[in-house]
């Protein structure tokens, strides 16, 4: 699941986020962890326009900051950015800060990585709006590089370095999984040749099929033989019968149901759902979270 309360965007918070802080968190991730939950995911942004403020808010906690901070008092769930936006960021600054987020959390960061879409964000800090595409594809073959070697050897163009070494290393060898998210072609493209999985954004139920028949022909094309993790955002859930209103969209009812409607996603190819609730608070959210863990994910692989 992605975390409430770092990112304030329209399109997802509930009311109460915005009175919430760094002990609601705290708490959250502790019931992600204890109820088995796979991974807690924070969101990038450097900085909103005035233009897009309104609607997205200008609270986006640092991915970086805060996955660190919630690792050292979790145990076993993993710690996502969904997304990084790595091309704000030169690809050496992006390691450094992901390869010790994942050396202190003992080997549980996955790094997803997208392109932005925030021109404005791109200027401020002298980053390439126009060709941030490309520039994105670079950066993740000079990410893989920097997660391998102390002393990495990139050059591309636009990023050449050799002869500098980083420690502390990744708990891993090679560094993290690579998730690429986005749904534009580019974006599939990108994440069958480059990723190790794949964050689509908010692709319908009757899409997702054809874009991971698209996935797994590029693949092929390309020769690219290892697995890769599919993934998706379901729609917003409610464990049982809701007492206030909680959209058309949210899907509510008996675990059973919220189960069998879930696994649908299983057939198309979906190995990873990541999941949001509706809640007017942080008990309530905490309490959807352990109902979803004890009712809905035992019958997810019957």
């Amino acid at each position: 699941m992605q975390l409430p309360v770092q990112s304030l965007s329209t399109m997802y918070a509930e009311p109460w986020e915005r009175q919430a802080g760094p002990a609601d968190l705290v708490e959250i991730a502790r019931a992600a962890d204890r109820s088995g939950f796979d991974y807690i995911a924070s969101c990038d942004h450097v900085a909103i326009p005035r233009r897009l403020a309104d609607a997205m808010s200008t609270t986006w906690y640092d991915p970086v900051a805060t996955l660190a901070y919630l690792a050292a008092v979790t145990t076993n769930v993993r710690l996502l950015s969904h997304v990084a936006v790595v091309g704000l960021r030169h690809p050496l600054v992006t390691a450094k800060a992901y390869a010790t987020l994942d050396h202190l959390s003992g080997g549980r960061l996955i790094l997803g990585v997208g392109a932005g879409h925030v021109a404005e964000e791109f200027d401020a800090v002298g980053a390439d709006f126009a060709r941030r595409g490309p520039v994105l594809d670079e950066t993740i073959d000079a990410l893989r590089a920097a997660f391998a070697e102390e002393f990495p050897e990139h050059h591309g163009e636009f990023f050449d370095f050799s002869g500098l070494g980083q420690r502390p290393r990744p708990a891993r060898p090679g560094g993290p999984p690579i998730w690429v998210g986005g749904s534009s072609p580019a974006a599939v493209r990108r994440a069958a040749v480059r990723g190790d999985g794949w964050l689509p954004q908010g692709d319908p139920r009757d899409k997702l099929p054809q874009q991971i028949a698209r996935i797994r022909e590029l693949r092929e094309q390309a020769g690219v033989t290892t697995p890769i993790e599919i993934g998706t955002i379901a729609e917003p859930l409610y464990v049982g019968a809701p007492a206030w209103e909680v959209g058309r969209r949210t899907l509510h009812g008996k675990p059973d149901a919220l189960a069998a409607s879930l696994r649908e996603y299983r057939a198309m190819g979906v190995g990873q759902i990541q999941v949001r609730f509706r809640s007017r608070s942080r008990a309530e959210l905490i309490e959807q979270m352990e109902a979803f863990a004890s009712d809905v994910a035992p019958h997810l692989d019957e």
